[in-house]
């Protein structure tokens, strides 16, 4: 392919991307304006914050399974989340389950794997949210927490405020928080858009193919910065499998890919401090790099 075709490859995606990524990121946060908006902040903390060991993670991270989005759209609602009270070791269980086992990914991977390899995953997965997040939770890094204002954040539920009152103070509140993030939405998909124009695709299958030994910590890695949404990235995998890489590798690349993309990094770069979003990264490419040693020696057995 030709720079000018490359360039406007390249460039379709990031119109396409950008596009997708702010009609979600304003749809979801608008979403999650009008959820306080009419629930009360008492019955939320009264299902999470009550349960602040072990049980809440765990109920975190369910909350975080059941909710079909994108890990970018799960950034306004760990937002809503930590700005209600809710724990910040909680939070994190849901921010870690939320892109890497929603039902998307999990009917998609039983398409691709079948149902016990995805039940591997989804065991590892979510175990390595509750766990993960217990351990933030315990070694205080609630303190790497910027102090992010949301101006226009609804009111708790309040038996005199009309429905429309409640719609504009949930329009408010998104146009702010978009107001926030927006530079760094704009940062990730551009970044994404070039890797998916000019990084050819065999390059990556060299990189992370079944002869090298470091083909699943390279796929993890790999999959970070490879921003592209789970109902194309997985298919994308079978065809990695068919080209010959391993399911170890192919997991490790789902899991950095679906858990830590560079939109999602740089969006949590607005409300968490570097050591926190390190934290963060190095969490998901550990969790990519282990479920990709299980599935390899499963493999093999």
């Amino acid at each position: 392919m030709d720079l000018p075709s490359t360039l406007i490859t390249a460039g379709q995606f990031f119109v396409v991307i950008a596009g997708e990524l702010i009609l979600l990121f304003v749809g979801i946060t608008f979403l999650v304006g009008l959820l306080q908006a009419y629930i009360p902040e008492e019955r939320i903390r009264g299902v999470l914050a009550g349960r602040r060991q072990g049980v809440g993670n765990v109920l975190g991270a369910t909350f975080g399974a059941l909710t079909p989005f994108c890990s970018c759209s799960t950034i306004p609602i760990l937002i809503g989340l930590l700005d209600v009270g809710i724990p910040f070791g909680v939070c994190m269980s849901f921010l870690l389950a939320s892109p890497l086992l929603n039902p998307v990914i999990l009917s998609l991977l039983v398409a691709l794997i079948g149902v016990v390899p995805t039940a591997v995953y989804a065991a590892v997965t979510f175990t390595a949210a509750v766990g993960i997040g217990w351990l933030l939770g315990r070694l205080g890094y609630e303190r790497y927490v910027k102090d992010v204002v949301v101006e226009g954040r609804p009111e708790p539920c309040s038996c005199g405020a009309s429905h429309g009152t409640r719609i504009r103070g949930a329009f408010s509140f998104a146009v702010s928080l978009f107001r926030q993030v927006f530079p760094y939405l704009l940062l990730g998909a551009g970044i994404g858009a070039f890797i998916y124009g000019f990084v050819p695709g065999d390059l990556i299958v060299s990189l992370a193919g079944p002869d090298n030994p470091l083909a699943i910590p390279v796929a993890a890695i790999i999959g970070v910065p490879m921003y592209i949404r789970a109902e194309t990235l997985i298919p994308v995998s079978a065809v990695l499998l068919e080209k010959g890489m391993g399911i170890g590798a192919v997991m490790a690349l789902i899991i950095g890919g679906a858990g830590a993309s560079i939109p999602e990094v740089t969006l949590l770069a607005a409300i968490f401090e570097r050591r926190l979003v390190a934290a963060f990264v190095a969490t998901i490419l550990t969790v990519a790099v282990l479920a990709g040693v299980i599935f390899q020696v499963l493999a093999v057995i």
